[in-house]
């Protein structure tokens, strides 16, 4: 099995970034991807949004599915102070859980589930969680649930477990044709992660530099009611 370059490696930090500035956008205007509508508790709407060249890329990908199938987008963008505190909360649980691992070892743990801020894809706008469903809606089986940490699930998790369904592979595998062809990267500890133009992206791809950097959302958000 080939190994996996985590998000804290400091390849990934090597990466230079030469910032494109390319707008975000809200890709609830169109309505052409499905959105989990649990998200839009979001008042401010922050999750939504993506780098314009990605969502042109989702696009493309769910072109490429097969016929009764879409994608249903979970989550885009996100703020850096908001990527901070999920990391320090998930590394403040794994400090408590082995408390004789020195930092970095928490550090590259907490990795496998949620990205260093300081190189985030989420909040450079670059990276989207995201999962197939039918026609209705309503979400097909993945072998686990969106977001389930490595330890509850057994590293299933994992975009190449093995310990999950024939049919939860084959979904896995279809949503890999889709996004790759369409130019965006997984990253493998996560398989409802991925991402285009990142210093991630631009490892895995081979590129000379990221195109996206993290970014502030400045421009007006629209409010959505909670459902």
């Amino acid at each position: 099995m080939t190994e996996i370059v985590l998000m804290s490696d400091p390849k990934v930090t090597a990466v230079p970034v030469q910032e494109c500035g390319e707008r975000l956008v809200d890709l609830r205007r169109d309505g052409h991807l499905l959105v989990d509508k649990r998200k839009w508790q979001d008042s401010a709407g922050a999750f939504a949004y993506l780098r314009e060249g990605v969502l042109d890329r989702l696009l493309k990908a769910q072109a490429q599915l097969p016929q009764g199938m879409r994608l249903l987008f979970v989550e885009g963008y996100r703020p850096p102070s908001l990527q901070r505190h999920y990391f320090d909360k998930y590394a403040a649980q794994l400090r408590a859980e082995h408390p004789e691992w020195a930092a970095e070892q928490v550090r590259s743990a907490a990795s496998r589930y949620v990205s260093p801020p300081e190189i985030a894809p989420h909040s450079a706008g670059a990276a989207v969680d995201l999962t197939l469903a039918d026609d209705d809606g309503c979400e097909l089986d993945m072998g686990t649930r969106m977001n389930a940490t490595p330890e509850e699930s057994a590293g299933a998790c994992y975009t190449k477990a093995d310990n999950i369904s024939d049919k939860a592979r084959s979904h896995r595998g279809i949503l890999s044709t889709a996004l790759t062809a369409a130019g965006l990267v997984n990253y493998p500890t996560e398989w409802w992660h991925w991402s285009y133009g990142d210093r991630y992206w631009a490892l895995e791809t081979g590129a000379a530099v990221a195109h996206y950097g993290p970014k502030e959302l400045d421009q007006p958000q629209t409010s959505h009611p909670q459902s």
